[in-house]
């Protein structure tokens, strides 16, 4: 969501000149199999930059569209599956090890928990494999996306049987949905990732009503060590808010 005024390849490099050490994607393909050559560019474009992978999506639909991802999606099996198979393959160049997996959008008159299962169960494993995690994240702003809440992602969670599957708080849905972030640092275990933007609104925060420092504070002393993702549509200077040496490094 940053950077969008420069070529996807070119987006790592801003990132590493803007004083990060550290990015996440979404599927960075126009399709879930993308061919040799634009893994091979995507990587490059990593490692020439000097950024390090902290979360990839998995291929989630059309997303400018409205799709909100493959896991319950039936007749998508394959390419979800693919679609792990080369996030996996990536991640084991780059060292990442954390991948989105977005629950999807319910179709009408479908039973979906049973396939998500099948799909998570599939991409938990393979995962893993290499060391790395799922994360299932709430989404606002999708009417047909079922999993909105963290109490509704980490049932999900519990029912995959998996250790590596987490949640991602991200803030600024959870607070759009009325969930209670004064809540998350007791779930602190259970979180793989954090992200967020400001709400309303989500753009940079200082541009609503979320008080980060709080929010953010209180996840770091009940334990939270990761990444926390910046993944909002700024509405002026994207950064101005963050001192730089408050940016991490790799």
């Amino acid at each position: 969501m940053l950077f969008k005024e420069l070529p996807l390849l070119r987006r790592p490099a801003a990132a590493r000149d803007a004083g990060f050490g550290a990015v996440e994607f979404w599927w960075p393909f126009a399709e879930a199999v993308p061919g040799d050559r634009a893994v091979d560019d995507f990587v490059r474009a990593l490692s020439d930059a000097g950024v390090s992978l902290a979360g990839l999506n998995f291929f989630a639909g059309d997303m400018p569209a409205g799709d909100r991802g493959l896991v319950s999606w039936p007749g998508r099996e394959a390419e979800f599956a693919d679609s792990v198979a080369v996030a996996v393959g990536i991640a084991e160049r780059t060292g990442c090890r954390s991948f989105n997996a977005l629950y999807g959008n319910r179709i009408d008159g479908v039973e979906h928990r049973a396939l998500a299962l099948s799909n998570l169960d599939l991409a938990a494993k393979a995962a893993a494999a290499i060391g790395a995690e799922l994360v299932i994240e709430p989404l606002s702003g999708a009417d047909r996306y079922p999993i909105r809440t963290a109490a509704e992602a980490i049932a999900l969670i519990d029912e995959t049987g998996h250790d590596n599957v987490k949640l991602l708080a991200d803030l600024y849905h959870l607070a759009v949905n009325g969930d209670d972030l004064d809540a998350l640092p007791r779930l602190v275990d259970r979180i793989g990732h954090v992200q967020i933007a400001d709400a309303p609104g989500r753009a940079e925060p200082g541009t609503g009503e979320l008080d980060f420092e709080r929010h953010l504070g209180a996840l770091e002393a009940a334990g939270y060590r990761g990444f926390v993702g910046l993944e909002y549509a700024p509405s002026g200077d994207p950064f101005g808010w963050l001192p730089k040496e408050r940016r991490g490094t790799a």
